[in-house]
């Protein structure tokens, strides 16, 4: 299966515009002949928790909310990442998986919340795992990927494959997300796919740098830390 990660620079708590611009990458995407993208972390409104917290307005209602109605239509299997609505006061900020067809397959909500995001989403509580084209995949959201045991307990359940949807920033980030994501493609024999930003997000400017390692920690393909992109992989069944 040929997987991508993509990068990209949102406007600032634009859901609609944010849509638009992962459909677009999802379409290209599949003219790469990927089956899946993953996309960063908050990819429609960015990185931008104040807007977040006074605006609940920028919640996803539901898996079926139809502001990502444009991208379940891409023809593709997405992970997409939100802040998505709860029974609760706060959202979290949570991963969804659509198949090809655009069907709901599951969602994966952040458990490690970083510094202030503390208090303002509500923790997970359950890892996430998902099958798609014979492969078994989980599902990480950036400050998670810095908890061994997650993706420990992923290899131990069958999974060949970790998405991670992150935000890396200029700056030390490039360096941290090189060092990061290689260590846990080669401690747990995993294929490594890292989506992120490239670009202002909030109160960073992501680095880009979308990439996928091989079980053995080894490089397959990066992106560029300039443009909105997709880099594509191919993983055995």
């Amino acid at each position: 299966m040929k997987i991508a990660a993509a990068q990209l620079t949102c406007v600032p708590a634009d859901v609609t515009a944010n849509a638009a611009h992962a459909a677009a990458l999802a379409a290209r995407a599949r003219g790469q002949g990927a089956e899946l993208v993953v996309f960063p972390e908050f990819t429609l409104t960015g990185y931008e928790l104040e807007s977040l917290a006074e605006d609940p307005g920028l919640w996803l209602d539901g898996p079926e909310d139809p502001r990502l109605d444009g991208l379940r239509s891409a023809g593709i299997a997405t992970a997409v990442n939100v802040a998505l609505r709860t029974d609760g006061p706060l959202p979290t900020i949570a991963t969804l998986v659509y198949d090809a067809e655009g069907a709901h397959v599951t969602a994966y909500a952040k458990q490690h919340l970083f510094q202030h995001e503390q208090g303002a989403f509500a923790p997970g509580t359950a890892d996430g795992r998902f099958a798609l084209g014979g492969i078994r995949f989980s599902l990480g959201v950036c400050f998670d990927n810095h908890f061994p045991d997650l993706a420990g307990r992923a290899a131990a359940d069958g999974c060949t494959v970790h998405l991670a949807s992150s935000l890396y920033g200029t700056g030390g980030g490039r360096a941290e997300r090189a060092s990061v994501y290689p260590g846990i493609a080669k401690e747990h024999g995993l294929y490594v796919v890292l989506a992120n930003h490239v670009g202002p997000a909030g109160p960073w400017t992501g680095c880009g740098g979308a990439a996928a390692w091989a079980p053995d920690g080894t490089l397959l393909a990066e992106a560029d830390d300039h443009t909105p992109d997709v880099v594509t992989v191919d993983i055995p069944a």
